[in-house]
């Protein structure tokens, strides 16, 4: 059964910062892209940032770059976004996603992460 779980969501004050997490199991985790996407109240969801299988390349969405990393270690089957100088419009669920092909892909349940003060 495949299953992606993320974790490290919660509330952080403007400026603040945290680290998400999505474990994967179920499947073989080092020969997917991994992606982790956002979606605010109101809104449609957002890819935030992607890293390739290995790790050897990433992308992010303009709104977050400089200042959110995406990492992965694939012999934990875990996928990371560090998060750094959070702003309140970055308050969203973020889910993480497993990327094969447009035909096979997991979603996770995903994280809140509020930015308030």
């Amino acid at each position: 059964q495949v299953q992606l779980v993320e974790s490290g969501g919660g509330l952080v004050q403007p400026g603040g910062s945290l680290r998400l997490s999505c474990a994967g199991s179920g499947f073989i985790f080092s020969n997917y892209v991994m992606r982790w996407y956002r979606q605010a109240p109101g809104k449609k969801r957002e890819l935030v940032a992607g890293i390739t299988s290995a790790g050897g390349s990433t992308n992010y969405a303009d709104s977050v770059k400089g200042r959110f990393t995406i990492s992965r270690d694939n012999a934990k089957n875990t996928v990371y976004l560090q998060m750094n100088s959070l702003k309140p419009e970055d308050t969203a669920v973020y889910y993480c996603n497993a990327y094969w092909s447009d035909y096979i892909d997991y979603w996770g349940k995903g994280t809140l992460v509020t930015v308030s003060s």
